[in-house]
């Protein structure tokens, strides 16, 4: 599965935030400095989706705060991380 995921380094506290527009708002406590606040997104992607952090991997965006960011060994989102659905018309 790879997932557009914004980041957003020197939070008070490390966590998903929900939906922004198509990318999944991360919070990360760690300032974007020598690669920390990267470990930090996939460790806290990792503990979201239950996977080993050997299973989530930055496909593109190491420098920048929109990432595309591959997590293997799941087939979709964990339930509270589903988008909601527009409400339909009558």
């Amino acid at each position: 599965m790879i997932l557009n995921v914004r980041a957003v380094p020197r939070s008070s506290k490390s966590g998903i935030d929900g939906w922004l527009g198509d990318a999944l708002k991360v919070r990360i406590k760690s300032a974007p400095v020598d690669g920390k606040a990267n470990k930090e997104l996939v460790e806290t992607l990792a503990k979201a989706f239950g996977v080993p952090k050997s299973s989530v991997a930055i496909a593109s965006g190491d420098t920048s705060k929109t990432k595309r960011v591959e997590i293997k060994g799941v087939a979709g989102l964990p339930p509270g991380l589903v988008p909601a659905q527009p409400a339909k018309e009558k």
